[in-house]
């Protein structure tokens, strides 16, 4: 697939124990169908060829050598099919047998992987039949080809460099030092696990959670296929769980109990872009050595199936996006709450606009008071009533002020500006930027000059969204002492807003947030028409949901602005036309190069997600860098 992505799968054939022909006949029919529907790296759960539960009989010459057999059957209806396929079977190897994972590419076994971790235990008493995995990789004889033998095996992809794979099995993941551990750091952003876990009641969670981690903790793809109906069900009953984990997410999970196909798509770029940018990932490692084997995958042009959230910073479910939203605003508060006990403030100066950035600011310094223990009225919140303002936000601003128990100062700064204008000869009639900007400014030296009055501070308003795009008056709204939406996407700000408004305990404080939600995002610095909003900010730079989701696949991952499109296309699809999505993507990255001097010289604030644009620790970027390379990568395009 494209921009670094893989599908995998992972099975589950219905078998029947120790009839090799039969299992080695499902196996192919999966693995054809899977292949078909553009899986280039499938797993089959453990000894899959005879059954795990097998026991004695893995003791028998005639199963071991039909096993094999089957095997061969397997290889040659593979012919033709590249990609990486993994099976499971009972081998015999210098006199001892090992539980093993075959995996082999367009025909011809690439190598054998034994199972580390033998239980000696329970009702499946491994160790009677099966010995450990040797300690080095070797060498054997297969065929009349030599293929490695051991643990420490990678499967290097030639098509996509970034893809190398390493499998274990079953309980190789529980162990106090798994095999995968080794493997990641030796540089596979891929695990398989080839395993049979019977089901026990709480095993699902278990099981699903461990293997979460494990690929979050390895920061790594985790494909696990684990054995189904078909086993035999004398002492233990096989549910077929398969799991494909990416980064600590579940992509994909089947119902147990169903021996279905699941189907995941990882991507390495996204991998490896996460490992480079964790400084503490290890990079280099000592012994053992790693036998490293190439092979095949042909790029496959198939429509992405993943799931991909249209909005990266906000939860999906609701509990969570309120328990978010609840840390988010106490993270703001008691960042700002430092800063006064710092400074020895006991006053704060915010403008209030009636707008949502302004909005959440003050709720913000009211907790912060709060924390304080400080009484709310020591907040001076300013409106600035100017030539764009509505009388809809002018009434929200004082509304909210007077519910939240904050101070209200009205300064109108009409003739101000009028003044200025004539001392630097603007014609007040035409609007342009200097039009805008005086404003923006005349509002900022009133906020500071309010701020000396009381023996204050001034909280900035602006969000992360804004910055990213450069949408701020330089060293007007741009400026401020302490910046408390900083770091927070306008998209989330929303949500903060609405959850205040849920959960204040206040209906009229409830229903002027909810109407501030209501209003459209704007600067009102243009005068308006019939008393509405003339200036929509989205009109002018583009929808914010799509700035925040080129902002977040930018930053989080580092990927190029061809794969965000191709990523927005498949997020946004039935909402937003290709060519709207590319406008505005060529838009964002043009002012995200061009306005970074803004954000070189940005006020302190909290960062509270993982994603920032603060010049001291999460975005080290040269305000004059050229963005000629990532609007290239956006030409030809459609």
């Amino acid at each position: 697939m494209r921009y670094g992505f893989v599908r995998t799968a992972a099975l589950a054939p219905k078998i029947k124990v120790a009839d090799t022909g039969y299992n080695a006949q499902e196996i192919i029919r999966l693995m054809k169908e899977a292949w078909e529907r553009g899986a280039r790296i499938l797993v089959f759960p453990e000894l899959c060829i005879t059954g795990y539960t097998c026991g004695e009989l893995f003791l028998q010459e005639l199963l071991l050598r039909q096993a094999k057999e089957a095997l061969l059957e397997i290889l040659d209806a593979g012919r033709g099919m590249d990609g990486l396929f993994f099976v499971g079977l009972p081998l015999a190897v210098q006199g001892k047998l090992y539980n093993t994972a075959a995996v082999f590419s367009d025909g011809k076994l690439l190598g054998l992987v034994p199972k580390t971790c033998i239980p000696n235990y329970g009702e499946f008493y491994e160790a009677r039949h099966f010995a450990k995995a040797p300690e080095s990789c070797r060498f054997i004889d297969w065929e009349g080809r030599k293929v490695p033998f051991g643990t420490d095996v990678l499967f290097c992809c030639r098509d996509m460099p970034g893809l190398l794979t390493a499998a274990e099995i079953c309980e190789d993941v529980w162990a106090a030092d798994p095999p995968s551990v080794r493997h990641a750091l030796h540089g596979a952003s891929v695990i398989v696990n080839l395993s049979a876990s019977d089901e026990i009641t709480g095993k699902e969670d278990y099981r699903r959670e461990l293997l979460r981690i494990q690929s979050g903790r390895l920061v790594c793809g985790y494909v696990y296929a684990s054995a189904g109906e078909g086993e035999s069900s004398t002492d233990l009953v096989f549910g077929g769980h398969h799991l494909i984990c990416e980064n600590g997410t579940v992509l994909k999970e089947s119902r147990r109990f169903q021996n279905e196909t699941i189907y995941g798509e990882l991507d390495i770029e996204r991998l490896q872009g996460e490992r480079r940018r964790i400084s503490t990932f290890p990079g280099e490692v000592d012994e053992p050595e790693y036998v490293m084997v190439p092979y095949r995958m042909k790029d496959v042009d198939l429509p992405l199936e993943r799931y991909v959230d249209k909005a990266p910073f906000v939860p999906d479910g609701k509990e969570e996006r309120e328990k978010r939203c609840e840390e988010i605003l106490m993270i703001q508060a008691m960042g700002l709450k430092k800063r006064m006990e710092h400074t020895g403030c006991r006053s704060v100066v915010i403008g209030i606009s009636g707008g949502l950035d302004s909005t959440l600011a003050l709720l913000v310094a009211a907790k912060a008071c709060d924390l304080l223990q400080l009484e709310r009225s020591c907040i001076t919140a300013v409106t600035m009533p100017c030539f764009g303002t509505t009388d809809r936000t002018y009434r929200n601003a004082c509304e909210l002020t007077e519910r939240l128990g904050a101070g209200l100062r009205e300064v109108d700064i009409r003739e101000a500006v009028t003044v200025h204008f004539r001392d630097i000869g603007q014609d007040q009639e035409k609007h342009d930027v200097t039009y805008e900007n005086a404003q923006a400014r005349e509002r900022t030296q009133v906020l500071m000059d309010v701020a000396n009055q009381t023996g204050g501070m001034v909280v900035g308003t602006g969000d992360m969204s804004e910055l990213a795009l450069g949408w701020a008056t330089y060293n007007g709204d741009h400026m401020s002492m302490y910046g408390v939406n900083a770091s927070v996407p306008k998209t989330l700000v929303r949500h903060l807003v609405r959850y205040y408004a849920d959960t204040c305990g206040d209906d009229r404080l409830s229903a002027v947030l909810l109407d501030i939600l209501d209003t459209p995002v704007s600067p009102e610095l243009l005068p308006p028409r019939d008393g509405v909003i003339a200036q929509k900010t989205e009109d002018l730079v583009g929808p914010y949901e799509l700035h925040d989701f080129y902002l977040y696949h930018m930053l989080r991952y580092g990927s190029a602005p061809d794969k965000i499109y191709y990523l927005a296309k498949h997020a946004f699809r039935g909402e937003y036309e290709d060519a709207v999505i590319l406008k505005w993507l060529k838009t964002f990255v043009r002012r995200f190069f061009a306005q970074q001097f803004k954000r070189s010289c940005l006020p302190d604030g909290p960062k509270v997600g993982s994603v920032a644009v603060s010049p001291r620790g999460d975005l080290r970027m040269p305000s004059d860098a050229s963005a000629a390379l990532w609007l290239d990568c956006l030409e030809n395009l459609v």
